[in-house]
């Protein structure tokens, strides 16, 4: 199976990136996690992207905050799908990195997920490595009902909580 490569701007991405890895984990794909920098490190930026077909990677996920170039800065190196995750910072709220991150020119795509969204990232990594495992599939199925079943259970308690109490209020 083929990897996915999380790569953050900054160790203080940590916090959004573990929410992916631990989807990762769930599912049992095989992952890498580093630091590159667009503007910091770029060297070593472009010789990761420009290598990452030959490492057995199929997809990486890009996280970085306010100017946010390096989902970019992978997707020009690189013929994988690049998905980036925009983070949130302080000033602008993640704005600055949603807008650096989903205004790429014609040619070199970035897939961009919600400001924090790490889990959202992983599955979309999932789902594209799905394509050619069946039982990576089936895992996305199940894991889709889980979601679907756990919903219901929380309709159904909100349900008798509020409802419940509505009516006898009703009543009085």
């Amino acid at each position: 199976m083929k990897k996915v490569a999380v790569i953050m701007g900054s160790d203080s991405d940590i916090p959004v990136v573990q929410k992916a890895v631990d989807i990762l984990n769930q599912f049992s794909v095989p992952y890498e996690v580093h630091i590159y920098s667009a503007h910091r490190t770029p060297t070593e930026t472009k010789k990761f992207s420009q290598n990452a077909r030959s490492n057995n990677f199929g997809v990486i996920i890009a996280a970085a905050g306010m100017a946010a170039h390096l989902a970019g800065a992978i997707a020009a190196d690189t013929t994988l799908p690049v998905i980036g995750v925009p983070i949130e910072s302080n000033h602008l709220g993640g704005i600055d990195a949603l807008l650096s991150t989903v205004q790429m020119p014609p040619g070199i795509p970035v897939a961009t997920v919600a400001i924090d969204g790490a889990v959202n990232a992983a599955l979309l990594s999932i789902q594209i490595l799905s394509l050619n495992d069946e039982n990576m599939a089936k895992k996305l199925e199940e894991f889709r009902k889980q979601n679907h079943k756990k919903i219901l259970e929380k309709n159904y308690s909100i349900e008798n909580r509020f409802n419940n109490k509505n009516s006898d209020h009703a009543s009085k």
